[in-house]
Order: C-alpha cells, then sequence, then structure tokens
C-alpha cells in the first residue's frame, strides 16, 4: 500500500510479576520489560510502536491496563510476559475485560544461563518457564483467543511471528471503523457476492452502506475540468497510452470520461470516509462508462474494491492492504477466469473485466481502450499488464450461512508461456499448491468463491493470525494438503461451529 504507514499504532507491552517478590526484584523486572519493548519497537519486520507498560502486579493493575488499552484508538493489541510467577486468578478480570487482539510472549530477559552465578535470587526473578505456564493456562480455561509465540525475544523468528500478528491486528483494527460504499446492488442472481451484511457487522466489525448510482455520478458530473485535464497528465506520466487516448487521439475524450469519473469516485469516498466500495455493470446509470483505471488506482492507494457488489471482498481487500503496508509487492482484487490444463498439471488463469491493482504488475502498465461487449455503455479505459512472479496467497471470505469461513491458497505466480497482444485486461498467471487438481478441488469442496484477494505481500501466517484474532473459521490449502483430510478437516469444522454457536 502506497498511501499509509503503521507506525502510528501501538501494540503494549505488558509484564507480569506480583508484589511479593519486593521493590528491589521489581525495579530490575521493569528495566528488564523496557529493554524487551525497546528491542521489540526497533525490529523493522514489527510496523507498529511496542510501547512498554507498567509490570502488572494485581488484579487491580491488570483489569486497569486492559481498560485503557480497549479505550486507546492508537493501541491495536497487547503482548503479555510472564517475567516471573504471575498468579492466574489476579488475570481473570483483565483477561475478561480485553477486547483488543492479544499475543503470549513466552520468552525471558537473558538468552543463555549465567551457570557459575545461578543463585535463588537468580531463580526467583527469571521464572517465564513456569510463570508462563501459570499463565496459559489461565488463557485456555478462560477461552481467550490469542496467538502464543516462544523464544528469546530478540531471535529473528520470533521477530517475525511477532511482526505477522501485529500486522493481523493492524487489519482488525481497521475492520472495527471500515465503512464500505456499495454504489448499486449485488450482480442479479449471483449467489457467493451475497451475505449477511448485519452479520458482518456484529462479527468481523465493518459495515456496509448502499448508494444509488446516481450519487455518485452526480459527484462524477461535479468534477472540475481542470482536475480532469491534471488527472489526464498524470495519466501520460505514469503509464503508457496508446495512440488514440493522448492527446490529439481519437479516442482522447474517453480518457477524460475515465478521469472525471475517477476523481469523482474518489470524492464520493473521501467526503463519506469510505476505504472500500463496490460497484456493478449492472446498475451504471448515468455513468458513460464502467469505472475501470479509477478503481485500479484507488486500490493501488489502498482503497478495498469489490466487483459486482461484492461487499465481502472489497472488505478484504481494504484489510489486506493495510496489513501488507510496507511490504514490497502487491495485493489486488482477483477473479480466477480460465484455466491452462497442458503445462504441468495444470494453471490458473486470473484476471477480471477491468480491475486489477497495479500494485501486483511486473512493468509499467499500458493505459488502453477496448470495448467491455457487457454493461451497455461506452468502452472503458483501463491499466494493462501482467503480474510479476514469485509465491503469493489467494484469500476469500465466504458466508457459510452460520458462519464466515476465511479460505487461503498457496501459489506460485508465473510467467505466461507466451505474450498475450489480445487480451485486453490486466492478469495473473499461477500454480497452485499442491497441484492444480487438488487445489481446484478443495476450494470448490470448500465453497471457495471465484473473487478473491491475490498478495504477494502477506503470507499464510498472516491471515491465519488475523482468523484467530477475528474468532472466524480458517481454511488453508497449501502444500500438504490432501483431500481425505481435508475434507474431514472440514466436516469437523462444521461440527464444532455449530456446537459452538450454539453454547
Amino acid at each position: 500500500m502506497t498511501s499509509e504507514a503503521l507506525g502510528h499504532l501501538e501494540v503494549w507491552l505488558v509484564t507480569g510479576s506480583q508484589e511479593m517478590y519486593g521493590e528491589a526484584a521489581l525495579r530490575q523486572v521493569e528495566a528488564h520489560a523496557r529493554e524487551v519493548a525497546a528491542g521489540l519497537d526497533a525490529q523493522l519486520e514489527i510496523p507498529v510502536r511496542v510501547v512498554h507498560k507498567e509490570v502488572a502486579t494485581s488484579a487491580g493493575s491488570i483489569s486497569r491496563i486492559a481498560l485503557e488499552a480497549n479505550a486507546a484508538d492508537a493501541c491495536i493489541g497487547v503482548i503479555a510476559w510472564m517475567h516471573t510467577f504471575s498468579p492466574g486468578k489476579m488475570w481473570i478480570a483483565g483477561l475478561g475485560a480485553l477486547q483488543k487482539p492479544l499475543l503470549h510472549l513466552h520468552t525471558q530477559f537473558n538468552r543463555e544461563l549465567p551457570w557459575s552465578e545461578i543463585d535463588m535470587d537468580f531463580m526467583n526473578l527469571n521464572q517465564s518457564a513456569h510463570g508462563d505456564r501459570e499463565f496459559g493456562f489461565m488463557e485456555t480455561r478462560m477461552g481467550v483467543r490469542r496467538k502464543t509465540v516462544v523464544g528469546h525475544w530478540s531471535d529473528p523468528a520470533v521477530v517475525r511471528r511477532v511482526g505477522a500478528w501485529s500486522r493481523a491486528a493492524c487489519g482488525w483494527h481497521e475492520l472495527q471503523r471500515l465503512e464500505v460504499a456499495r454504489f448499486g446492488d449485488n450482480m442479479r442472481e449471483v449467489a457467493v457476492t451475497e451475505g449477511d451484511k448485519v452479520e458482518a457487522q456484529l462479527r468481523l466489525g465493518f459495515a456496509v452502506n448502499g448508494y444509488g448510482v446516481g450519487d455518485l455520478a452526480r459527484a462524477v458530473q461535479e468534477v472540475a475540468d481542470a482536475e480532469v485535464d491534471a488527472l489526464a497528465r498524470e495519466y501520460e506520466d505514469r503509464y503508457d497510452l496508446v495512440p488514440e487516448l493522448r492527446e490529439g487521439g481519437a479516442r482522447r475524450a474517453s480518457l477524460r470520461d475515465a478521469a472525471r469519473i475517477e476523481a469523482g469516485l474518489r470524492s464520493f469516498l473521501d467526503a463519506g470516509g469510505f476505504k472500500a466500495f463496490t460497484d456493478t455493470f449492472e446498475d451504471l446509470g448515468d455513468l458513460t462508462q464502467l469505472p475501470g483505471i479509477g478503481v485500479q488506482r484507488l486500490m493501488a492507494d489502498g482503497y478495498g474494491f469489490g466487483a459486482e457488489g461484492d461487499w465481502k471482498t472489497a472488505a478484504l481487500v481494504r484489510a489486506v492492504k493495510v496489513m501488507a503496508a510496507g511490504i514490497g509487492g502487491g495485493s489486488s482484487f482477483m477473479e480466477d477466469y480460465t484455466y491452462d490444463f497442458a503445462s504441468g498439471g495444470g494453471r490458473v488463469l486470473g484476471a477480471h473485466m477491468l480491475e486489477v491493482c497495479p500494485s501486483i504488475a511486473a512493468g509499467r502498465p499500458s493505459c488502453e481502450i477496448h470495448p467491455l461487449s457487457i454493461g451497455g455503455r461506452g468502452d472503458p479505459v483501463r491499466l494493462v499488464f501482467t503480474a510479476r512472479t514469485g509465491p503469493a496467497v489467494n484469500i476469500a471470505l465466504v458466508d457459510l450461512g452460520d458462519r464466515f469461513r476465511l479460505l487461503v491458497n498457496e501459489v506460485e505466480v508465473v510467467t505466461p508461456d507466451e505474450p498475450l497482444p489480445k487480451l485486453p485486461v490486466a492478469r495473473a498467471l499461477w500454480r497452485p499448491r499442491p497441484d492444480f487438481s487438488t487445489a481446484a478441488e478443495a476450494w470448490l469442496v470448500a465453497g471457495g468463491p471465484h473473487h478473491t484477494v491475490l498478495s504477494s505481500q502477506i503470507d499464510t501466517e498472516i491471515v491465519a493470525d488475523f482468523a484467530e484474532i477475528a474468532g472466524i473459521e480458517l481454511v488453508v490449502i497449501d502444500a500438504e494438503t490432501r483431500m481425505r483430510d481435508f475434507t474431514r478437516e472440514l466436516r469437523w469444522n462444521r461440527a464444532y461451529y455449530r456446537l459452538a454457536g450454539g453454547l
């Protein structure tokens, strides 16, 4: 995401102890906790600030910290570490009150044991080995959702896992305030892009608000010509314009129409505080063309988008954009479009009519105009490119009626065997793991939709952390997937979530 960073957000390091150790020992705990927080805060893999909070030594102080975390807009989560033994019953009220994501860091201050100097004072001070077990028991006894990370706080593997969780917490934080503008309705008679918007807001936090396409058309009509001219010049600077769209070209008016739509769409979203949106080619009203390049550029700036009224994918694109801030690569709205069965077991060619984010482009996009053949409007302007190669994930959010399911397929984006001179849209070719047949079968059995988020920025661990924070089902298709086990997992999940929903 190019327009935002995460450095204004915080996770709080809360260190557990108890008053029985005395002031001298607690001063050491405090100093150690400050050093751990500062060490984590300095790590580039953790995109948010790590802030030391007071050492928690009583039920009252723990509850106060939890309530302060809930009320702090900048706080997106809490890291808990038991430096000494901290009786679990002290944590019941605080854990019960905490509404922010929780990470249990099972570490200790010193990396190595000072063998010749160990005495009982050292043993009493450095009790994470069983202090965290007491804490872990209480978390499990209370059914607290959390991520547990084990290892020395300076180890790169520990830092990476804390960073993954913090990114997932950023995505969750974003959904709690996200509003999605839905222009028009769902594509007629399509099932998978529908769903329960009220339940989504209850479970996931984001709101979906409907607007007539006429509201957007009025915003487009109000765009000043000078703004349109400025955007057209920006298109010329940033992309390779085909001759007919250049100054004096036969289709220059269409480029200006596209620029006007982008400016009007952006102004509508910004005025309403929307960070995600949908449209549909079946409801364009007075718009001269289906938004193409404008949608692509808004996604590149971090907005979420879903085509044909797909509000779930729009929200998911936005969450992924936030979670991926500062990571190289790109993330985009995507659709499984057609297959290649001839090459090495099968590949998927993903694309959409227009709306693929240029953040995934392998090179400088071409700005082109082609007929759409559906929608009944003028030929839309769009950016055309091929996605860069490398590992990625395809992510989808599914409404199953009784619960939401987050579905992930790990893939490898590859180079097409030949140029695609007649394909007038942006595209990505990928080989799914573990293989094409298994991945496609698993996706279908899991009820996966045709709209996804393709991301080369975040990985399965971040998605898994997000699902744990959200308390929703996660299903992963990766190199280890076997259909017999996968089908069994889905059956177990169905039983579990139905039982859990009834308790």
